[in-house]
C-alpha cells in the first residue's frame, strides 16, 4: 500500500526532540524499512536535527517536512487563523501544519492515510480524499464528550487504540445497529506499545554509578520517572517518603520534568514538590529533565520502580520501561496500566483517600521482603519480552489491513 502518516504537528519525526508518539512511529518506520512492506510518507514539523538523520536514507520511507517556525510561516499561519478561526478544531499552529500536509497529499495517491492522535483531522480529511483514514488513538480524546464525535467516527474505517481502556473510551459513542451480517459496528482494535526492549535491558543499560547522584550501594533506591504533574500521583509519593523519613537509607531519583525538555524552573506545582520535599532533601533527588537515551542508564539504579498514576494514564511506556531494566514496580489500577503489568511482578493500588499510605505500606514491603523483590524482578523481565518494539510493530501492521 502508499500510505500517508499525519504525525501531532507539535514535535518531529525522527523523534530527535523525544515524545511517546513520535517514537512509537519511529518504530513502526524502523519495521517498514528492514521488511519492506509499504511505501509510506511521513508529514512532520521540521527540525534541523534531523538533515543528517540516517531515517531518510531509507527507499520505502519518506519524509515531508513542513516549517511552522520560520517568519514566513508565522504570517501565513496568523492569516490561516483568521480566515479560519471558527472552524478551527486544534490550535492554529496545529492547523496550519494539517493545511500544508494536506495540499501535498491532494496531489499524490494514497491507498490510507494514519492519523497519529489527532482525531479531528478526520474532519478536515473528509469528502477530499479517497483513501481510507485510520486513527491511532494514543490518548482519551475520542469518546462520547467529545466534539463532533460521531462525525469523526465515522470518517474513519478503523481505529487503532493503544490499550483496551482507550477502546472502551471511544466505543462509549453510540453505535448503530449490528449489520445484516450480525458484525460489530466497532471500529476499535487494540496494539499495546512497545519499547526498545534492548536498550533497557540491564546487560545493555550502563549505569552511572549511585556515586554520581550521592547514594550508597546499601541504599534502598526508588524511581520516579516522567512527566511531573498532579495527575502522576508525585505528590502523594513524596508525602509517602515523608512518612518513611526514619528511614535514612530509603532514596527516591524523580526523573523528568513537566513537559520535554521544558526547564522546571518557575514550574509552580514542582517548586511545591520541592518545598514539601525540603524536610527530607538528603531523600530525594530531582534530577531534571533527562534526555530518553540516558534513562536506562538512571533506572539501573534503582531497586523499585514507583508510577503512581492518578488518572487513567492510556498506557504510560514508563512502566514498560522499568519492567525491561528488570525492576519491582509499584503503580496503580488506572487507564490502562493493569494492561501492562501482572500481580507477579507489580504492587497495584487503589487511588482512594489513603493512596499516600498504600503507596508508604508497598514500599516497607518491599523493603522487608528481598526474596518477593527478586521473584518480582524475574516476573518483571519476562513480562517486558511482551512489549517489543517489533512485536508493536508487526502488530500494528496487521491491524492496519484488517
Amino acid at each position: 500500500m502508499k500510505i500517508a502518516v499525519l504525525t501531532s504537528g507539535i514535535l518531529p519525526v525522527p523523534a530527535v526532540q523525544g515524545g511517546a508518539v513520535e517514537n512509537l512511529v519511529d518504530f513502526y518506520m524502523e519495521y517498514n524499512d528492514i521488511h519492506r512492506l509499504h511505501d509510506i510518507t511521513v508529514y512532520s514539523i521540521s527540525d534541523n536535527a534531523i538533515r543528517t538523520h540516517p531515517a531518510l536514507t531509507s527507499d520505502v520511507n519518506h519524509y515531508v517536512y513542513i516549517d511552522t517556525n520560520r517568519f514566513m510561516s508565522k504570517i501565513k499561519k496568523r492569516i490561516l487563523h483568521l480566515i479560519n478561526k471558527n472552524r478551527e478544531y486544534y490550535h492554529y499552529t496545529i492547523e496550519y501544519y494539517l493545511y500544508r500536509a494536506m495540499k501535498s497529499i491532494a496531489v499524490q495517491y494514497y491507498d490510507m492515510i494514519i492519523i497519529e492522535n489527532r482525531p479531528g483531522y478526520a474532519l478536515r480529511l473528509k469528502g477530499k480524499t479517497n483513501a481510507r483514514i485510520v486513527l491511532h488513538l494514543h490518548n482519551d480524546m475520542l469518546n462520547d464528550e467529545t466534539a463532533k464525535n460521531k462525525d469523526i467516527y465515522n470518517s474513519l474505517s478503523r481505529i487503532i487504540c493503544v490499550s483496551d481502556y482507550i477502546a472502551g473510551r471511544v466505543n462509549t459513542i453510540k453505535q448503530d445497529k449490528e449489520n445484516a451480517a450480525g458484525k460489530s459496528p466497532y471500529k476499535t482494535t487494540t496494539v499495546h506499545n512497545g519499547i526498545d526492549v534492548s536498550a533497557f535491558s540491564p546487560v545493555t543499560a550502563n549505569s552511572l554509578g549511585r556515586k554520581r547522584l550521592g547514594l550508597q550501594a546499601e541504599d534502598f533506591v526508588l524511581v520516579f520517572s516522567g512527566r511531573i504533574n498532579k495527575e502522576k500521583g508525585i505528590s502523594e509519593l513524596v508525602d509517602a517518603m515523608l512518612s518513611l523519613k526514619e528511614y535514612k537509607n530509603i532514596k527516591l531519583i524523580v526523573l523528568g520534568c513537566s513537559f520535554y525538555g521544558n526547564e522546571t524552573a518557575g514550574n509552580t506545582f514542582i517548586d511545591s514538590l520541592k518545598e514539601k520535599a525540603k524536610l527530607i532533601k538528603d531523600n530525594i533527588i530531582f534530577t531534571g529533565f533527562i534526555p530518553y537515551r540516558n534513562i536506562p542508564s538512571y533506572l539501573s539504579l534503582a531497586d523499585v520502580a514507583v508510577i503512581p498514576s492518578t488518572w487513567n494514564d492510556p498506557f504510560p511506556t514508563t512502566v514498560l520501561e522499568a519492567q525491561a531494566v528488570g525492576l519491582p514496580i509499584i503503580t496503580t489500577n488506572r487507564g490502562g496500566i493493569p494492561e501492562e503489568i501482572t500481580s507477579d511482578n507489580a504492587i497495584i493500588l487503589d487511588c482512594d483517600i489513603d493512596f499516600s499510605k498504600r503507596i508508604t505500606d508497598a514500599i516497607i514491603s518491599l523493603y522487608n521482603d528481598r526474596t518477593k523483590m527478586q521473584n518480582m524482578r524475574t516476573a518483571s523481565l519476562h513480562r517486558s519480552k511482551t512489549f517489543t518494539k517489533e512485536r508493536y510493530a508487526a502488530d500494528f501492521f496487521k491491524a492496519i489491513q484488517q
